[in-house]
């Protein structure tokens, strides 16, 4: 169930971004808020998924180093790489650099609001 409702925030949370942020193209020629389909939105959220399942335990291993020389900040350029790839792979979309990053900055942000209200004041959770 927690999967399921990360899922759809995050989903939620794409389209916002990437309704709101400038930058972002639709390349079906629609445009103004709301222009992307709801099938894009929803690829979106899978190839992002997907990418963070996947390729994201391996850049965060590989970055380990830096993470800790930062104090977890390198940890918005893991999700940026890993929200320009979605956006890159996923068709009729397009976005620059700072529009990416934007957005990494946004599900970040949302990401750490919604695991601490699934566990709050850090209590430790059952493995």
């Amino acid at each position: 169930m927690h999967l399921l409702i990360r899922f759809i925030v995050n989903a939620v949370v794409l389209w916002l971004v990437i309704c709101l942020v400038p930058g972002f193209h639709n390349d079906a020629g629609a445009s103004g808020f709301g222009a992307y389909s709801l099938g894009t939105v929803i690829l979106l959220a899978v190839i992002f998924g997907l990418a963070n399942m996947l390729i994201g335990p391996i850049l965060r291993l590989i970055s380990a180093p830096l993470t800790w020389l930062t104090h977890g900040l390198f940890t918005i350029v893991i999700d940026w790489i890993l929200l320009g790839l979605a956006v890159w792979i996923t068709p009729n979309l397009k976005g620059g650099w700072l529009p990416t990053l934007i957005g990494a900055i946004v599900l970040m942000i949302v990401s750490t609001l919604i695991a601490m209200m699934y566990n709050p004041e850090g209590q430790a959770t059952a493995v």
